[in-house]
């Protein structure tokens, strides 16, 4: 147990030096913040209401699905993984450490957004922060697990890059954190409901709903799992 917490601490490390981590996690998603967050906050005045949400959900969506991906390219198609075979390590520890790692920074960004966004927007702070926080725990637990699945499939970081791209704009765009969804043609409020970030949000912004809300990404999640176990077998060979 002790070595796997020591990892774990390591792994943290080395994400804190990555220049891509620190991007996607923190710099890109609360530069987002400062810029639409005053936009929205001026054009919108209602959006001061949901602002704590759709800012979380941008920022965990692109740190995982833009930030994670990479870190498992350079484990599992490198040095790295013959090093892992050499010494007898799991190959899946790579998966879980980065995992475990990419998950503490983008909570942190989270909560930096959750108490700046009412002191820089007057945003009002979520009715039940209970739920959301219930909300991001689980968002950001499906969001790797789908960046899992790219980072584990996609061998090229050129590729990675561009597959984290299409599958990150529909999740934001089709969200509802932009613009009402009820808004977008039903064939693209349908293809919305396949990312998690639209459930995530919901989740967060809707306390009426739980189990309806719920239920969808915990079967995303299963699933998203039993992909990555069958690449890591593929990978493992």
């Amino acid at each position: 147990m002790g070595a796997f917490l020591y990892g774990v601490f390591l792994q943290w490390k080395l994400d804190i030096r990555s220049k891509t981590l620190l991007i996607t996690c923190y710099i890109v998603p609360l530069l987002f913040f400062v810029i639409m967050g005053g936009i929205f906050s001026s054009v919108m005045p209602e959006a001061r209401y949901t602002l704590v949400q759709s800012m979380t959900v941008f920022g965990v969506t692109m740190g995982a699905l833009i930030g994670l991906p990479p870190s498992l390219v350079e484990i599992y198609s490198s040095d790295i993984k013959k090093v892992y075979k050499a010494n007898g390590v799991p190959l899946y520890l790579g998966l879980v450490l980065t995992n475990i790692s990419a998950y503490i920074h983008l909570f942190i960004m989270s909560v930096i957004l959750y108490i700046a966004a009412p002191l820089a927007f007057n945003a009002e702070i979520p009715e039940n922060p209970g739920l959301y926080f219930i909300g991001l725990v689980i968002l950001i637990a499906v969001s790797l697990s789908i960046a899992s699945i790219i980072g584990l499939a996609v061998k090229d970081q050129a590729k990675t890059s561009m597959v984290s791209i299409i599958v990150f704009l529909p999740s934001i765009m089709l969200s509802g954190i932009m613009f009402p969804i009820e808004l977008l043609p039903k064939a693209f409020e349908t293809v919305g409901k396949i990312f998690p970030a639209s459930w995530g949000y919901r989740l967060m912004a809707d306390s009426t709903d739980l189990l309806e809300n719920l239920l969808p990404q915990i079967v995303i999640f299963i699933l998203a799992i039993c992909v990555c176990a069958i690449l890591l077998r593929k990978v493992d060979k």
